[in-house]
């Protein structure tokens, strides 16, 4: 083995092996470390780990059949001021099926927020922007916010970083309101649970 190109080597497997630890651990809360604001390198990680999440929140969410128009109907994601991790998560979903349905990723634009989409994902940290946009959002829908605040401006799920990691909080009468249900077990490895009043 030629050990002049070994630790190369190994830093490529550690990268992937930690994209695919946050694909495959996120039901037992096991992902790693993402920086909310450090060096440029951190900023892709922590996009990796929510492309992963977003995918896999789709398995633990209950949509009524009125969400689908038929059985070949996508789960479709859509993503607002979140170019990026939308061609993450399009990489992500390839060729993937949750409940036997292919999965599509748009891009949308704020004046697309009314859209038919199952998941709506609203990046950025303004709390009037992503307001505006979640509150356009109706429908059978799950909503996904990263900015403070995020639950109360009526998202169903907020990510946050705890602890340099990529954590998130749910809302279960967010969910209500918009008609989904979420699986006990995506609840036991959220940061916080919030049911009425805060």
């Amino acid at each position: 083995m030629n050990r002049s190109t070994n630790p190369g080597l190994r830093r490529t497997v550690a990268a992937w092996a930690l994209a695919c630890v946050a694909a495959l651990c996120v039901g037992r809360g096991l992902v790693p470390p993402a920086r909310a604001q450090s060096a440029v390198p951190a900023v892709p990680l922590e996009r990796r780990v929510k492309a992963a999440f977003l995918y896999k929140f789709l398995g633990y969410t209950d949509f009524p059949a009125s969400a689908f128009a038929d059985a070949a109907v996508p789960l479709t994601i859509g993503l607002i001021g979140a170019d990026d991790l939308a061609v993450e998560l399009a990489r992500v979903v390839a060729g993937r099926t949750v409940n036997n349905r292919p999965i599509e990723v748009r891009e949308l634009r704020e004046a697309d927020a009314g859209a038919r989409v199952h998941l709506l994902f609203v990046g950025g940290g303004d709390p009037q922007r992503v307001g505006r946009i979640v509150r356009q959002a109706s429908g059978a829908m799950l909503v996904v916010t990263e900015c403070e605040n995020g639950l109360q401006l009526g998202s169903v799920i907020n990510f946050r970083i705890v602890d340099e990691r990529v954590r998130f909080d749910v809302s279960l009468d967010a969910a209500e309101r918009n008609g989904i249900k979420l699986s006990s077990r995506l609840l036991t490895v959220a940061n916080r649970v919030q049911k009425g009043a805060q």
